[in-house]
């Protein structure tokens, strides 16, 4: 019987390949494997204007229409919710999945476990996720983030590339691969070996706190940093796009303004700030970022 729903979004394919090293350690008669696809597909690779035209919605975390979902069962005793981080929110196609009357009946009282694969940021999308979560009335027991671990700067570039030309190689020859690394996808193996440890006894109350103790998850405190602001200011953007952007030249404009907005913060302005933070802010607030990473690295809500 399979009573364990794996459910994820993948337009690449790196998150597959990390759901299927997870999965490894469990019984395959037991796992039922659902990949979601829009109605209408997002082309891969991007052109640069699509990708940021996406931008707005998925700020305002707004469905999308998805192919029909199909169930093998009503109840399931887990579900592992797979997903990408789009522009600091829940890709389009999870928000949409969040949103469907059909998957919310089925994450009623049942634990739920987000595995995530993203550039470097996850903060702000999770706690849409877990705001999307508690809304159907499921609960969430355990989440595992695997980043890309090189430099914010360095990690734009590289994904900006794979991104926009579809290819998974070492841009000039010059930077590193774009995406999670191969280790840190292996090693969702060892993940999924714990969660399977709590499934099988049915308790799931110390499962992050041993997701935690493999030490492979870190939140850098320049993300931290980055991540406390940047959302607001793509909330601010996404607003000004929705409301002025009434023609499809006026959006197209918008939108522009925003891409370029963007790579200035992310390339010029942001290491300045991170900079400054480092020296004159982090030191003195040790404790709150201290708390802040303990509440990021859990699974509670604020």
């Amino acid at each position: 019987m399979k009573n364990i729903l794996v459910v994820n979004y993948s337009q690449s394919g790196q998150l597959n390949e990390i759901i299927d090293r997870f999965l490894i350690p469990f019984q395959p008669e037991r796992v039922e494997r659902l990949e979601i696809f829009p109605e209408k597909p997002f082309v891969f690779p991007w052109t640069s204007d699509e990708f940021f035209d996406k931008m707005p919605e998925c700020v305002q975390e707004e469905p999308i229409e998805l192919r029909p979902l199909h169930f093998g069962a009503e109840r399931y005793d887990l579900i592992v919710m797979g997903y990408q981080p789009w522009f600091l929110s829940p890709s389009l196609p999870i928000t949409a999945l969040l949103h469907s009357p059909s998957f919310k009946a089925r994450v009623r009282d049942t634990p739920i476990v987000t595995v995530i694969g993203g550039r470097n940021m996850w903060l702000n999308s999770q706690e849409s996720i877990k705001a999307l979560i508690a809304g159907a009335g499921g609960k969430l027991v355990g989440n595992i983030p695997l980043m890309d671990r090189v430099s914010n700067l360095v990690s734009a570039v590289t994904i900006l590339h794979w991104m926009l030309t579809g290819r998974k190689d070492r841009k000039w020859g010059i930077f590193p691969k774009p995406g999670i690394s191969d280790e840190d996808i292996q090693s969702a193996s060892r993940f999924g070996a714990i969660v399977r440890k709590a499934y099988d006894k049915g308790e799931y109350a110390g499962l992050q706190k041993e997701i935690m103790a493999t030490g492979l998850i870190t939140i850098p405190t320049d993300i931290l940093f980055i991540e406390g602001r940047a959302k607001k200011l793509f909330r601010i953007w996404a607003k000004l796009i929705k409301t002025k952007g009434t023609t499809p030249e006026k959006r197209k404009r918008l939108v522009g303004f925003f891409k370029y907005y963007l790579l200035v913060a992310l390339f010029m302005v942001a290491p300045v700030l991170v900079t400054v933070y480092r020296l004159l802010i982090a030191p003195f607030t040790s404790n709150a970022i201290k708390k802040k990473k303990e509440y990021f690295c859990g699974v509670e809500t604020k």
